[in-house]
């Protein structure tokens, strides 16, 4: 199973970023995915997860909108109005399980982490 993250970058405060999550090995289709971010100094976040229901952590729950495209067998993660503090790396992360617990991080596969720097 692999993931593969990508898209990240610099961006200014109040811009956008698409990041994507991109499988082999495995159908997303039949996984739960979750996307998690870790800042400098800081534990690591969830941010979303998808099952048969979706969550979004408070931090980021009507700017950042997630979302599977079966066809590719990619997940994406459309940030808008971006803060500084949203300035991290950010990691896609899939298992069998649904989204119980998900905030926990217990998930089998992960990919490698893309950064994402809001600075102005």
């Amino acid at each position: 199973v692999q993931l593969q993250a990508s898209g990240g970058g610099l961006v200014q405060p109040g811009g956008s970023l698409n990041l994507s999550c991109a499988a082999s090995g495995i159908t997303l289709n039949y996984y739960t995915i979750a996307w998690f971010r870790r800042a400098p100094g800081k534990n690591r976040e969830g941010v979303w997860c998808s099952s048969d229901r979706t969550y979004y952590s408070d931090s980021v729950e009507g700017r950042f909108t997630a979302y599977r495209d079966n066809a590719k067998n990619t997940v994406y993660l459309q940030m808008n109005s971006l803060k500084p503090e949203d300035t991290a790396i950010y990691y896609c992360a899939a298992r069998r399980r649904d989204c119980a617990d998900w905030a926990r991080g217990a998930f089998t596969s992960w990919g490698q982490g893309t950064q994402v720097t809001v600075s102005s």
